[in-house]
């Protein structure tokens, strides 16, 4: 994407009991990135609730997936992650690695 256009990721972490967690949120991607995430998150045993787009004229058309997991309080983060790593992601300085 080019810098100026700006998207995130969101990701809400609910600690619950016994070392579990609920996760949710929505990675937000291009086009080619789509099938990659789709096909990471369950993987993982995250599961998918949608992927969409907001704004059809976006340019490059943003799809939005959005993601829920309960389980222990890793392995969904790092599903997420390897979600996240299918992607040309740059991280933000100064921001987690």
């Amino acid at each position: 994407m080019p810098p100026r256009l700006v998207a995130t990721i969101s990701v809400n972490f609910q600690p619950l009991r016994g070392g579990t967690a609920a996760l949710s949120g929505d990675l937000v991607v291009i086009a080619k990135e789509v099938q990659p995430v789709l096909v990471a998150l369950p993987r993982g045993g995250v599961e998918l609730v949608e992927a969409r787009h907001h704004n059809p004229t976006d340019e490059p058309p943003l799809f939005f997936v959005h993601y829920w997991a309960v389980g222990d309080a890793v392995s969904p983060a790092k599903a997420i992650r390897r979600a996240v790593d299918t992607t040309d992601v740059v991280p933000m300085p100064g921001g987690a690695a």
